[in-house]
């Protein structure tokens, strides 16, 4: 499917690895030129060089931390006239309602709820202007159906959810159209964090882990980052013009609900 996008520009944050990186091959595959953005610079690069060697496409990257004032700044400088933002940030640590304070629930919203909504506030009213914009934030399955262990993440992309859910329908008449993608388990550094986590708590190895994990799945397996890429980059095509507002799961149906 031609999803109509060549040529548009994208800025994809978090996007040297994992599942930022498989919505900048993604949308690189459509011929979406990229500003990509990462805290690791040679990580970046390599994966920046990669996408340019196979897709040929425009890839500017910026190594930078977007949720310091200083790292925005410099994301945005960069990424100024884009068309389509996909924001992404690593999950908080795991732990028990008992563990965090004041400061952990700042530093989660940080990074998961108000860099997102600046990063959106920064960028789409220029593509409001131009009449034509998407807007995918990857949040996480935990926003539909809570993880004991995640409260930060649970809180803070929650707030996300909300402050998008009314924006989504404010923007939606000026061409500019806004979603969020929630992943389930992916086979993804976050993953192998998580089995390690789990493992050390029942005595068990990370595979063991991982097998229970993927037990609890109804397709069996973790998702992959492919996937998870190529419904990014249809949520960000011409083809999604009338959905809004919407979370989309991508879980493999390891939520047991029917809405």
């Amino acid at each position: 499917m031609d999803l109509g996008i060549s040529g548009k520009r994208a800025l994809v944050c978090a996007s040297s690895k994992g599942l930022g990186l498989g919505c900048a091959e993604a949308l690189a595959e459509a011929g979406v030129n990229l500003v990509m953005n990462a805290r690791g610079a040679e990580a970046l690069e390599a994966s920046a060089q990669a996408i340019r060697s196979q897709y040929a496409v425009d890839v500017v990257t910026v190594a930078a931390d977007v949720t310091s004032e200083e790292g925005q700044k410099k994301v945005l400088d960069a990424s100024q006239g884009v068309d389509i933002l996909v924001t992404n940030a690593g999950g908080p640590p795991p732990g028990m309602w008992t563990d965090w304070d004041r400061e952990d629930f700042i530093n989660a919203l940080d990074a998961n709820m108000l860099t997102p909504i600046a990063l959106i506030k920064a960028l789409v009213p220029g593509m409001m202007e131009r009449g034509w914009g998407r807007v995918v934030n990857i949040t996480s399955v935990s926003v539909k159906s809570p993880i004991p262990v995640l409260g930060l993440s649970n809180a803070a992309r929650a707030g996300l959810t909300g402050y998008v859910a009314g924006t989504a329908r404010q923007i939606a008449g000026k061409g500019v159209i806004m979603n969020n993608l929630q992943p389930g388990i992916h086979a993804t550094d976050r993953a192998v964090s998580l089995d390690g986590g789990a493992a050390q708590a029942q005595g068990i190895t990370p595979d063991e882990a991982k097998a229970q994990r993927c037990a609890t799945i109804p397709a069996g397996r973790y998702g992959t980052r492919a996937e998870f890429g190529a419904t990014c980059a249809f949520m960000c095509s011409q083809h999604a013009g009338f959905m809004v507002g919407q979370n989309i799961l991508l879980d493999g149906g390891a939520t047991n609900t029917t809405m």
